[in-house]
């Protein structure tokens, strides 16, 4: 199996696999120098070299080229001073251009010969004009990255409705997929605004927590379930998975009772 090292390029970003290429005794949180589509990148070691199977690789892998040294970083904490000038040089020229796109960020790389231009748009755009007008103002090359509003929450971060800093920017290293199958298993209303994140999205939350309902779910009897309950033969109107209680329609009195999961004795067959 070949061996490789994990490293990545922001903060909780997505890892990319590299071959040590010679150098020894690389560390967690080690600086490294490595080629990329965007040019040269510091990078930091996340996972320390291993084997890895093959099939976990994706396509030919780049080696790592050197430790970064002291003057590295220095370097690129000098293009990253610059960023904030280059952001409002970039949405000036995109408001004065007219374009229906919203930028996220911009980003040098660690030496200055490439800015990423990260936005979002609801249709495709033509920049082409725009790369120029700014390889022009800003003496490098430029490179537009169209995102998503997910990932473009993961580069600003912001608060959840949790009140706590948002997962994506701050451990979450890939987005899982999310459907409205989830907030429906966990019994949550299905209005947008009570379900969706800061992105608009549904809430990554619904994914981490599925998991415990589904464990919970699998002893309680599903909604619309005729049951034998303590109280007599009833029918499950609603489900509080996390409390363990229903509500179960009963059919001698015809009342609405909540019950705990425990009163009921068992789940009847379906006719």
């Amino acid at each position: 199996m070949p061996v490789v090292v994990g490293i990545a390029f922001r903060n909780v970003s997505r890892i990319y696999y590299f071959f040590p290429g010679g150098i020894e005794n690389l560390e967690r949180d080690d600086h490294v120098i490595v080629k990329t589509a965007r040019g040269l990148e510091i990078g930091t070691v996340v996972y320390e070299p291993r084997e890895v199977p093959d099939e976990e690789l994706e396509g030919p892998l780049k080696p790592v080229l050197r430790r970064a040294t002291p003057l590295d970083m220095m370097k690129r904490e000098e293009f990253s001073a610059k960023e904030p000038e280059a952001y409002r040089i970039c949405k000036e020229k995109i408001a004065r251009a007219g374009l229906n796109m919203k930028l996220s960020q911009v980003k040098y790389n660690f030496d200055g010969s490439l800015l990423t231009v990260y936005f979002t748009a609801e249709k495709r755009v033509d920049f082409r004009a725009l790369v120029r007008e700014l390889s022009h103002a800003l003496n490098t090359r430029i490179l537009m990255r169209q995102i998503g509003v997910r990932d473009e929450a993961k580069m600003i971060g912001g608060i959840g409705r949790c009140g706590m800093p948002l997962c994506c920017s701050t451990w979450m290293r890939e987005f899982s997929p999310v459907s409205i199958k989830l907030a429906k298993q966990q019994d949550l209303p299905l209005d947008p605004d009570s379900i969706s994140g800061v992105c608009g999205k549904l809430l990554c939350c619904l994914a981490f927590e599925a998991p415990v309902y589904a464990d919970i779910q699998k002893d309680l009897p599903r909604l619309n379930a005729k049951v034998m309950t303590t109280m007599g033969k009833g029918k499950v109107k609603r489900v509080h998975t996390l409390k363990r209680r229903l509500v179960v329609w009963l059919e001698d009195s015809e009342e609405m009772v909540e019950m705990d999961a425990e009163d009921i004795i068992k789940e009847l067959p379906r006719r």
